[in-house]
């Protein structure tokens, strides 16, 4: 599984990596939602981990809607602080595959494994 972590703090972005890391054998990192999309074109992962907070311009929510445009059938699951229903709606919207509050990290493996597609 080729796997693409979005995410502005880089412990965070180490534990996610550490957390997903057996399920993968490819994984990719940035910190920015330009970053995100460039990296997505180009490498095409299976799944992307994405913050909602990230450095440059573009936020989580913006990236995602940029990736669903280049490919609708993009898996984009927002991993974040906030458990605003607004936002998860606007991730939904968006084309967020799901939603996991960084909280219950362990939510992300579940959703990567019950995938029937990988």
């Amino acid at each position: 599984m080729k796997l693409l972590i979005v995410e502005d703090n880089l412990a965070v972005r180490q534990l996610l990596r550490s957390l997903v890391e057996p399920l993968a054998n490819e994984i990719d990192e940035c910190g920015d939602g330009n970053d995100a999309v460039v990296l997505y074109e180009s490498g095409r992962p299976d799944f992307v981990l994405m913050d909602i907070d990230l450095l440059g311009e573009m936020d989580g929510i913006a990236a995602t809607r940029k990736i669903k445009a280049f490919e609708r059938d993009a898996k984009i699951i927002i991993v974040t602080n906030y458990n605003k229903p607004d936002l998860r709606a606007e991730a939904d919207k968006a084309g967020a595959f799901g939603y996991v509050l960084k909280e219950n990290l362990f939510d992300v493996l579940e959703l990567l494994q019950t995938n029937p597609n990988h």
